[in-house]
């Protein structure tokens, strides 16, 4: 299974590269205001004048951080009254925001457009801070926020705004090339749900209805029941062939030696206890048991992994189950990590950089990093250890002083 934070980022980037006027427009009057102290003070002025409550303040995009633009958006739009404030107050606002390439000052329209955008990027921004955790199980909240993208996508799909829907629609694509064919897609993502006791198969298969279309959603609630089945009779299974181990090595453990008719019997017995755990009537007990049951309260300090501390005796192989698939990360990398190199280089004093300077500073700090010349300390070291042994030799300062300059 791919790592979803990388996928996302992929997702991301691929529909944000046909960004519309209404994000270059807010992006252009943040740049006017942080230009200058004076003129990022009259626009604080104006924020304590329409009585924003907020502590976030304006900060640029950067093109190699999908990221950043979510954070610039989510600021510029709780401060959105100021910005109206700032345009009566400041006539140069206006003046110089028409001369830059023509896209003028954002307007309502823009502020609502930014706004549905801002939307669906928090939407995959928390999605890959949820999962690039390390401290909590991450594999049971992949397909909650999987969902809650794919409603964005779909919402934005059918936006009036032609920019929007065509950003959508190549976000979608690159989405269905990984989550979209029911043939291809992992299906450990819906079968860690039904191991969460607050939802179970239900819950999945109402859901699946809800974000597929119907022959891929009936196709896809199909292929999960199957997987789920083949899963709990392949741990049913082994479970059974662990206890017949165990029984034979306790056999030998008591050094009895077995007769040849014992021991076709307790081949027969080996055969038959293999039998009853593949059988369906049988294997199906504890499964359909622990799908019957009332879900368990859906409160947001449940805890899954204790859950199944306390149930897994009432429920063992489906408690292996869980303990095996609950155990798999869905993200490979830390949420630093997820977005771009190019956070480890810029930061807000240094947020206008063009991609190609970014680019050349990552690669000019890699080829230090890996270039064998020895370090500026180094040669200082050594540069002092030569001085004190010009000095100890008793050579005239005149002389000391020439070799000093042939050394350097």
């Amino acid at each position: 299974m791919c790592c979803v934070t990388h996928i996302i980022n992929l997702v991301v980037s691929d529909g944000l590269k046909i960004v519309n006027e209404s994000v270059q427009r807010v992006r252009h009057a943040v740049r006017f205001i942080k230009q200058s102290p004076a003129r990022l003070q009259r626009f604080k002025k104006c924020v304590l004048d329409e009585k924003i409550n907020t502590k976030k303040g304006l900060c640029l995009d950067v093109p190699t951080r999908w990221n950043s633009t979510y954070l610039m958006l989510n600021a510029a739009i709780e401060l959105e009254d100021a910005f109206e404030r700032y345009y009566v107050e400041d006539p140069h606002y206006v003046v110089d925001l028409n001369e830059r390439d023509g896209k003028g000052s954002p307007d309502s329209d823009d502020w609502n457009n930014v706004r549905r955008l801002s939307e669906f990027l928090q939407a995959s921004h928390d999605l890959t801070l949820h999962v690039s955790s390390s401290l909590y199980v991450t594999s049971n909240l992949l397909f909650y926020e999987l969902v809650s993208v794919a409603v964005l996508m779909k919402d934005l799909v059918s936006s009036d705004d032609m920019d929007m829907c065509l950003m959508a629609c190549r976000m979608k694509e690159k989405y269905e090339k990984y989550w979209g064919d029911p043939e291809k897609i992992n299906l450990l993502i819906f079968i860690v749900i039904v191991l969460d006791p607050r939802y179970k198969l239900d819950y999945v298969e109402w859901m699946i209805i809800e974000i597929y279309d119907p022959i891929v959603a009936s196709k896809l609630v199909d292929n999960v029941k199957e997987a789920l089945n083949a899963l709990y009779e392949e741990y049913h299974v082994s479970s059974a062939n662990d206890v017949n181990r165990e029984e034979v090595s306790s056999s030998k453990d008591d050094k009895t030696p077995l007769s040849p008719k014992h021991k076709k019997i307790e081949v027969l017995k080996s055969k038959y206890k293999k039998h009853k755990c593949v059988r369906d009537g049988d294997a199906k007990i504890e499964l359909d048991k622990y799908l019957d049951e009332d879900t368990a309260e859906d409160i947001d300090e449940f805890d899954i992994l204790s859950w199944w501390k306390f149930n897994c005796s009432r429920f063992p192989t489906v408690g292996r189950i869980a303990r095996d698939v609950l155990a798999v990360p869905v993200s490979t990398v830390a949420s630093e990590s997820a977005f771009s190199t190019g956070g480890r280089v810029l930061d807000q004093f240094r947020s206008s950089l063009t991609p190609r300077v970014v680019e050349g500073l990552v690669c000019a700090q890699n080829w230090l990093r890996a270039s064998p010349f020895p370090s500026i300390e180094e040669c200082l070291e050594e540069v002092e250890l030569l001085e004190e042994d010009l000095k100890n030799m008793a050579i005239g300062d005149a002389d000391i002083d020439e070799v000093l300059e042939i050394i350097d």
